[in-house]
């Protein structure tokens, strides 16, 4: 077998260490944007899942949201209890992740207080997450999602 690019090779051993059934797959064109990655999938940009870091009253959030929408500060605030919501820099993504921005990936993130996922990714049978480079993804059923990533649900988008 291949083996994958390090950052990638973190996210399978997460996968496998969990038993989830999830499709891990290199796109070499990449998938650096919602709808360059639903067009190399093959799905809705509604099912491809981005992996934002905000910093909240000074620690990262992992934010999971779907690939059609906009992640809304004043939700994301509220959902974290927290004074404030701010889009990290790249070099807090880092810190925080271990991933650049770009090829985030739902987990492993060690740095990272909490994960919130948008309750509109639940609606879909798979949903396609960053797997640790701009040319990996991965699908995976929204449920063993939560479970791996142990995010909390909320309204978390634009209306």
């Amino acid at each position: 077998m291949d083996t994958w690019p390090e950052p990638v090779e973190r996210v399978a051993s997460v996968l496998r260490a969990a038993a989830v059934d999830a499709r891990l797959e290199e796109f070499p064109d990449g998938t650096p944007t919602a709808a360059a990655a639903a067009r190399a999938v093959g799905c809705t940009r509604a099912e491809i899942v981005k992996s934002l870091v905000f910093v909240c009253d000074e620690r990262p959030l992992l934010v999971l949201v779907p690939g059609d929408k906009r992640a809304d500060a004043a939700r994301i605030t509220t959902a974290a209890a927290a004074r404030y919501a701010r889009v990290a820099r790249p070099d807090e993504v880092v810190a925080a992740t271990g991933f650049e921005p770009g090829a985030v990936a739902p987990f492993p993130a060690p740095n990272v207080s909490r994960v919130f996922m948008d309750r509109s990714l639940l609606g879909h049978e798979l949903v396609w997450i960053g797997a640790g480079s701009e040319q990996h993804m991965a699908g995976i059923a929204p449920a063993d999602l939560v479970r791996i990533a142990k995010a909390e649900i909320a309204d978390l988008t634009e209306s």
